[in-house]
């Protein structure tokens, strides 16, 4: 079980419906506590980002279901609060059911205004202060009916003028692939409740979800633990995990780290890779690199070791059982950095595998292991696998979209394949084991889109597999910590500009920031 220090539980929308019937069945909760408590959330959520809203005309979108239901209880306690409320239902009152039929009778009796959803006043000339969408919840698939997305375009049109506030979801977007269907609602901040859902972390959602804001609502812990999601975001707190040296530490004891890449015009990678590992606090790194391309690359920085192997600018079958032996006393490998596709490093691969150590897999090594579906059985359960969308369509058989659809499931499908942990690297970076768990890092940050950000990363993995921390919570680690080096770059390169150098050299600052 993942330590719940660092991850939070990432639903599906299916996963979430059974844990509120888990709840009800199997711990005697109600369905409509769960709503009152959602609604009461929202209503804190929504103070939040709003202030006061004494005197605050407020226009609350209510469809047919527990969404609706959520709105129509949050319109009670906004009118409680001083509001101005309207409630536009997407059905006739008495047509609602449950517990979404209680709250529209209770706030029938208190006089609350309810009209048809068909005659909302959604015109720009004389807009809400605040429109709260709770049109449809995570559990809508498919495609939006024309009428409903005639709705979302006019809500969208006053989104300037508006403060859009959407619950759970927005409407319109997939709770699981986070795709709108073929529009969505475009919230200034959604508030969703007990957990974050799939689709709200996935890239494409980030315009119509705006600020995420995850609030609980009761389920219970016991529920949770029996009836567990196959998918987790990382948490903030996850930094705690970077183990500390002690003050009569030596660099022995920080982690010995070899990198095995490099080849003729492709020297910058590995040496990219050797920063990553040193500035996350390795004690001795190497590159192990063909002989001919020695020079070039120690050029680029003394503090970086190097152990040239054979004559050639690339690596050949005939130096596999010599870069083995170095490998002797090794804590950990980052292996592919600028390595190169010369037909002869094939052999090199074929001989050096396995590795007797924790190892990182990268660019050209990932390409070698796609033409090659013998390597994979020489992985363990100890190697990562780190591809861009491009590599793993090619590590899959199939194609980039694909892979993009949906990409907790194509990170899933690598770590099956191949036995070994995946990370599938962009925003919203994807982490999976063989087991089915997927792990999202919440970071989006453009200013890690830079060739050699990923060598950067090959290396910062490696110095932490070579750490005590298992090789799932390394990972994690060293996935969020690059994240973060993107986004305090963005500080000193709001438009972006900064180099793959300037990432390795942010990673000792941005972890303690």
């Amino acid at each position: 079980m993942l330590d719940e220090r660092y991850f939070d539980p990432l639903p599906t929308p299916a996963e979430i419906a059974a844990w509120d019937a888990a709840s009800v069945a199997e711990c005697g909760l109600s369905f409509l506590a769960l709503m009152e408590n959602a609604s009461r959330e929202a209503m804190h959520a929504l103070l939040g980002e709003v202030g006061d809203v004494r005197d605050k005309r407020v226009l609350l979108l209510a469809g047919p279901g527990n969404n609706g239901g959520d709105a129509i209880a949050l319109a009670r306690h906004l009118d409680g609060l001083g509001a101005h409320v309207t409630l536009a239902l997407a059905k006739a009152r008495g047509r609602y059911k449950g517990a979404a039929g209680f709250n529209a009778r209770v706030a029938a009796r208190l006089g609350l205004p309810m009209i048809p959803l068909a005659r909302a006043e959604l015109s720009r000339a004389d807009p809400p202060d605040i429109l709260v969408d709770g049109l449809l919840g995570t559990g809508f698939a498919g495609e939006l009916r024309p009428d409903l997305a005639a709705v979302v375009e006019a809500v969208n049109r006053l989104a300037d003028r508006t403060s859009l506030f959407a619950l759970d979801i927005p409407s319109g977007l997939s709770g699981v692939t986070g795709r709108p269907s073929p529009l969505a609602v475009t919230a200034r901040a959604t508030v969703t409740f007990e957990a974050a859902k799939t689709g709200l972390l996935a890239t494409e959602a980030g315009p119509y979800v705006g600020k995420l804001l995850v609030r609980p609502i009761g389920i219970p812990r016991a529920v949770k633990e029996a009836h567990p999601c196959r998918a987790f975001r990382l948490r903030p707190d996850i930094v705690r995990a970077r183990p500390g040296l002690p003050p009569t530490g030596h660099k022995g004891g920080a982690g010995r780290v070899v990198v095995i890449g490099g080849s003729r015009g492709l020297t910058g990678a590995p040496l990219l890779a050797g920063l990553g590992a040193l500035r996350a606090g390795s004690g001795l790194v190497s590159v192990a690199c063909p002989g001919a391309v020695e020079i070039a690359l120690k050029a680029g920085f003394p503090d970086v070791m190097t152990m040239p192997f054979g004559t050639e600018g690339h690596f050949t079958a005939a130096e596999a059982p010599a870069v083995r032996a170095f490998l002797t006393g090794a804590d950990a490998v980052a292996l592919g950095p600028g390595l190169g596709r010369h037909p002869d490093t094939a052999g090199f691969l074929a001989g050096l595998l396995p590795l007797p150590c924790p190892a990182v897999l990268d660019a050209d090594a990932l390409n070698f292991l796609a033409n090659d579906p013998t390597l994979a059985g020489k992985l363990g359960p100890a190697t990562v696998l780190t591809p861009h969308p491009g590599e793993a369509a090619r590590l899959l058989g199939t194609d980039i979209a694909r892979i993009e659809a949906d990409r907790l499931e194509s990170a899933r499908a690598l770590a099956g394949k191949y036995g070994c942990l995946a990370v599938l690297k962009g925003p919203a970076t994807v982490v999976a084991n063989p087991e089915g768990q997927a792990i999202v890092s919440p970071i989006i940050a453009p200013n890690l889109a830079v060739g050699g950000s990923g060598d950067v990363l090959s290396g910062l993995t490696a110095n932490l597999l070579a750490s005590a921390l298992s090789p799932l919570l390394a990972t994690c680690l060293a996935v969020y910590w690059h994240g973060l080096c993107g986004t305090r770059l963005a500080a000193a390169y709001p438009g972006r500009g900064n180099l793959a150098s300037e990432i390795a050299a942010m990673l000792p600052h941005a972890i303690t920031e």
